[in-house]
């Protein structure tokens, strides 16, 4: 799906037709009302997309608005088990559309047939939630209700290829092993959290070209022999190594070693974030893993003739793209943030503000990812300003197509990334690998 067309297509089924139906299926709706499922779901994403702190009164306002008027005292008596249910209903077939727009003009990038990052984020919940998303209560510090949102991300099409939502206790590990096939052809990129040599093995067996962090405790082997890495980098004068190793014990997974040594308070910065980490933890720190600190290690599967050392390091910095949509739904969105200390209002908020940065990410996708230098934010910001007329469209007022062009236009025209020179942003460097490593 690309054309605007299409997504207010998407959008209008999403808010209008799917959302009355689950509302009645759900036993969310048991009566005849204004108020149904589909207003109910307009009310929360757009009134928390408009205003992401949003109090009753202003969700009450966005209702009035939309010609569904209600107090804020009987919205508030809608935030229960059922509403959430209903909206988690709601995030689930949204899920199930995926949106991408043409390739991303850039020849790195477009060497694959999807560049493929995969990260997850935890929200913290009230405890009285467990039972819905179990956290890690038995660990010191974490909490006993937590929801996971596990996302795949294709960065050459911007398509949200994979959003699953997990308790908070289940580990990265085994979200990877629910996930669905990757593309063919496709470059994957991951976080050490996934950390696999059977999984990498199965990607490489696949035709996947996949991108690592280097793990410490991975034993290594080269022509043969077991590698004492640790010893091999201390003596290594060169600044950046790129060899041929074997990687497990009884694996001996075929990869290229990837390395670039980092300066002098960099190590030094990541030594005391470890120390400070153990600490916490209250675990022993392991000497090999203090003595890797001095470089950057990287593992690929890719040959020299398709990625040259430089480049496997520029790719390895977009792993973090991820990471910034998680920013922008979290700082921008709210996430993770409400006024209320109500537990199944909270799980409405949750699901409703996740809603809205999934419609959000359409947008975004079907308007402005193609260019390199795009700004997530500034975008962010102009979507925010055309909530209500979203919400007008929805309901008839306006055309829907019409309104999305006219936000198109304006997304077109918002500003975009500056380019930095002593510390090159991601665009800059997939544009330019010459400041790669």
């Amino acid at each position: 799906m690309e054309s605007i067309g299409e997504i207010a297509s998407a959008m209008t089924a999403l808010l209008t037709t799917t959302a009355a139906r689950l509302g009645r299926e759900l036993g969310f709706v048991q009566r005849r009302s204004k108020l149904d499922g589909a207003g109910f779901a307009q009310i929360c994403v757009l009134g928390w997309q408009q205003h992401p702190n949003a109090r009753l009164s202003q969700l009450a306002g966005m209702a009035a608005q939309l010609g569904v008027p209600i107090s804020p005292q009987g919205l508030d008596q809608r935030f229960d088990e059922r509403a959430a249910a209903f909206l988690r209903a709601l995030v689930a077939a949204a899920m199930t559309t995926l949106v991408g727009a043409a390739p991303v003009e850039v020849a790195l990038l477009r060497r694959f047939r999807a560049v493929i990052v995969q990260d997850s984020t935890v929200i913290s919940l009230p405890d009285a939630l467990e039972r819905v998303w179990a956290g890690c209560g038995d660990v010191v510090g974490r909490h006993r209700a937590a929801l996971k949102i596990q996302l795949r991300v294709d960065l050459l099409r911007g398509t949200l290829d994979e959003v699953l939502l997990r308790a908070g206790r289940v580990n990265d590990q085994d979200c990877a092993r629910q996930s669905g096939p990757l593309p063919d052809g496709a470059l994957y990129l991951s976080d050490l959290g996934y950390f696999n040599l059977a999984r990498l093995a199965q990607l490489g067996a696949q035709g996947i070209t996949y991108v690592s962090r280097f793990t410490a405790h991975t034993i290594v082997h080269q022509a043969g022999e077991r590698l004492d890495l640790a010893t091999r980098l201390k003596a290594e004068p060169a600044p950046l190594v790129d060899w041929a190793i074997t990687l497990g014990a009884a694996e001996h997974l075929p990869v290229r070693l990837v390395g670039a040594r980092v300066r002098q308070e960099v190590a030094d910065q990541r030594r005391r974030a470890l120390k400070e980490d153990a600490r916490k933890r209250g675990r022993a720190l392991s000497q090999a893993r203090l003595a890797l600190v001095d470089w950057t290690l990287l593992i690929t599967n890719a040959k020299d003739e398709l990625l040259q050392a430089r480049e496997v390091f520029v790719l390895a910095r977009l792993r973090w793209q991820v990471e910034l949509i998680f920013k922008l739904w979290k700082q921008h969105i709210q996430l993770d943030d409400w006024r209320s200390a109500a537990p199944w209002r909270i799980l409405v908020e949750v699901y409703a503000k996740l809603l809205g940065a999934l419609l959000q990410h359409w947008l975004l996708v079907a308007t402005c990812w193609h260019f390199p230098d795009r700004s997530l934010v500034k975008a962010t910001a102009i979507i925010r300003d055309h909530a209500i007329l979203i919400g007008y469209a929805l309901r008839g007022f306006l055309n829907l197509a019409a309104s999305l062009d006219l936000l198109a236009q304006s997304l077109h025209d918002c500003p975009r990334l500056e380019r930095r020179r002593k510390r090159p942003a991601a665009f800059q460097l997939v544009l330019d690998t010459a400041h790669a490593a």
